[in-house]
């Protein structure tokens, strides 16, 4: 082996003509030397969450035995040639979206419960109020050295959904940075296109249409503090909310300009429109989740599969009834089997996010080594809308932090924040003493 004292810097390009390459992490990247004495570059760890609605049919998705030695249930089945970057966790419950009272709204309280663990408050009070969410936790931190703190997406398009007590406004999101604030999901692939990489162009083209961005942001500063003096309490904390994003985008575009454009990739066409499928519709928002994992243009994601109470039809997989309607199934065999169906292809489909991850150099390994993704809901039984022995899957290794090819059995009614907080503990992220109604760090994680 021959040793020179050269390296490459993180932030290398392959320039041709018309077209510009970011490298992946190479060992190159490290110094001379240092390279040598060990076997690989230290990658990012990445966070994703991925929520999917309506419960499952729990006795088809739990797996047969524990630790080592089982089997997936038939839902889980087709993630099989990846058992050794999955663990099933059995036993979580959510129990802050029961009712205590408050009503209907099972299913706003499930999406609002899942990374917070916190009770979403009624809505008929004309009060919002959560808490900040396990990925924008994260986000906070690990969004310092990257572009965007964080990518929101939706693989539904609008519906006419009647959501349970008027909560739609905690159905329609489950990325919350503030209390009030909920981050909005984005459901077009051509607005994620243009969020991560611009009108698409040079580099050089999408920094400088970045610092237009932040001259007109630049223009309004002295008039917002104008404002400011004439509003209310309540309007003056929804304006410093605002003015929060303002600074935001003024720190990634200081942060482009101080280290190099470092998010050009080879890129794909824009899409021009949602497609039909939802097979279809996924895959391309996967695609372009993994381009933005590849250029470390974010390093947290969340991803809904849908909305709680979904209407969306499956006749590809011969369901052509709303998802919704099927959950209630009523122990009707005819229904339960169709449900299942669901199930299994929404987890069918999350396996083409998990290869691509796979499949995708990083390091001394792949996105997947070195990623901890949460796959699950805030309902367990959707027929009976139980919070109990929710569905959860952990995939990836999280750069060593989790050991796969397991089924954890918890107690019942072992908190869901206790899985929360020791997720962000193992990404590094310094968190708080509990998220929700957490106890304790979940041992054997």
């Amino acid at each position: 082996m021959i040793i020179t004292r050269k390296s490459l810097p993180r932030r290398t390009f392959l320039r041709g003509v018309g077209a510009t390459l970011s490298l992946p992490f190479l060992d190159a990247m490290v110094p001379a030397l240092t390279a040598f004495q060990r076997s690989a570059a230290k990658p990012v760890r990445r966070l994703g969450f991925i929520y999917v609605p309506n419960g499952v049919i729990q006795a088809q998705w739990e797996p047969v035995g524990e630790g080592s030695q089982f089997e997936f249930g038939r839902i889980l089945s087709p993630l099989a040639p990846l058992r050794e970057y999955l663990t099933v966790v059995s036993g979580l419950s959510h129990r802050q979206a029961e009712s205590f009272g408050d009503g209907n709204g099972d299913h706003s309280r499930a999406t609002a419960v899942w990374l917070t663990g916190v009770h979403a408050y009624d809505r008929r009070i004309r009060e919002v109020k959560l808490a900040a969410t396990a990925d924008q936790i994260a986000a906070q931190q690990m969004g310092k050295e990257t572009r965007l703190p964080s990518v929101e997406i939706l693989l539904e398009g609008p519906t006419q959904i009647a959501c349970d007590a008027g909560d739609c406004f905690y159905a329609n999101s489950i990325s919350w940075p503030t209390p009030t604030m909920p981050n909005a999901m984005e459901t077009h692939p051509r607005a994620v296109f243009e969020r991560l990489f611009g009108d698409g162009g040079s580099g050089q083209q999408r920094l400088g249409q970045m610092r237009e961005d932040r001259s007109v942001l630049d223009s309004v500063n002295q008039e917002i503090a104008r404002l400011d003096k004439t509003l209310g309490a309540s309007d003056r904390t929804k304006l410093a909310e605002y003015t929060e994003a303002v600074r935001d985008v003024e720190r990634r575009v200081q942060s482009a300009e101080a280290r190099g454009i470092e998010s050009t990739l080879t890129l794909p066409e824009r899409p021009t429109d949602i497609p039909e499928s939802f097979e279809d519709h996924a895959k391309l928002m996967f695609d372009l989740q993994v381009l933005a994992l590849q250029a470390d243009i974010t390093r947290v994601f969340t991803i809904m599969m849908a909305r709680e109470q979904s209407p969306r039809t499956y006749p590809g997989i011969g369901v052509p009834e709303q998802h919704h309607a099927v959950s209630h199934h009523r122990s009707d065999p005819e229904f339960i089997e169709k449900k299942a169906k669901i199930d299994s292809y929404h987890i069918q489909t999350l396996g083409y996010l998990l290869e691509k991850m796979r499949s995708t150099p990083d390091g001394d390994g792949s996105l997947l080594d070195h990623a901890m993704i949460v796959y699950g809901g805030g309902i367990g039984d959707g027929n009976l809308h139980g919070h109990r022995n929710l569905p959860c899957l952990l995939a990836g290794k999280g750069s060593g932090q989790l050991q796969g090819g397991r089924h954890l059995q918890y107690a019942a009614d072992t908190p869901m924040s206790n899985l929360l907080l020791t997720l962000l503990d193992k990404a590094g992220i310094p968190t708080p003493e509990k998220i929700g109604d957490s106890t304790e760090h979940l041992s054997g994680v």
